[in-house]
């Protein structure tokens, strides 16, 4: 389906939707973060807040390089798995577990994402998870969420666990499995796995050293919580045009 034709069916709210989300699909492939055709994003319908006939969901049709991914290409499901687009495309059944789920209890969650990295499934598998040792890694550890691991998320059931052990929180590790992330909209979710996964690198690279590691103080990591108690909306948003501008140079076929 071209670019025209998805533009004339869906609303705006939806088509900038799709355009971010395109986009945060593409940039998690610039930098390196993609499992092949597994791992997966998704944004929330605008239009479908609170809308008597339930709300939707956009995500990547399973079979997809990130790189390939575009606006028009994204699927559209509602929260009972039922594809709303016009496409002979699936999408992951695992991926539509864990999206649902947040989706489904995080009214404020505009974008989901979930990947497999390296960096991040090694500390996943780490008996302390993320530890306190570097500046990035303070920013986000107060607010980090733990899910364990129960198998590959093809059962329904887990969704109730997962959103239970996410509460409130933007930024979790999947224990034995991978990272989340979530936000009111893509560039918050993309800033904080960004964040997140930068965070797992620095770990991995420190206690590789074979040194010695300082740990910063308490009240170090104290001041930390404090200087970001507002979170990363801001600076999200201050990043996201930066970002696009960098996609648009390389390719922005992206926003078809």
């Amino acid at each position: 389906m071209n670019m025209v034709r998805m533009q004339q069916k869906v609303s705006e709210a939806e088509w900038q939707a799709r355009v971010d989300l395109a986009a945060c699909y593409r940039l998690v492939a610039h930098y390196g973060w993609t499992d092949m055709i597994l791992t997966h994003l998704s944004a929330r319908v605008p239009d479908t807040v609170g809308a008597a006939d339930g709300e939707c969901f956009l995500i990547n049709p399973m079979g997809y390089l990130f790189h390939e991914i575009t606006a028009s290409s994204l699927v559209k499901v509602d929260l009972d798995g039922n594809i709303l687009s016009e496409t002979e495309d699936v999408i992951n059944p695992a991926g539509f577990t864990i999206h649902s789920a947040v989706h489904g209890a995080r009214p404020d969650a505009g974008c989901v994402m979930h990947l497999h990295t390296d960096d991040g499934v090694a500390v996943s598998a780490q008996a302390d998870g993320l530890l306190p040792l570097t500046q990035t890694a303070m920013t986000i550890h107060a607010g980090l969420a733990y899910h364990d691991y129960e198998g590959i998320a093809l059962d329904h059931d887990e969704r109730e666990r997962l959103v239970a052990n996410l509460g409130d929180s933007n930024i979790m590790i999947l224990r034995n499995h991978g990272t989340l992330t979530c936000g009111p909209n893509v560039a918050s979710a993309f800033f904080s796995m960004y964040t997140l996964e930068r965070a797992c690198t620095m770990q991995l690279r420190a206690l590789a050293g074979g040194t010695k590691l300082n740990m910063p103080s308490s009240e170090a990591i104290e001041t930390v919580k404090d200087q970001v108690s507002g979170g990363n909306l801001s600076l999200a948003n201050m990043a996201w045009p930066a970002l696009l501008r960098m996609l648009d140079a390389k390719d922005p076929s992206y926003r078809n």
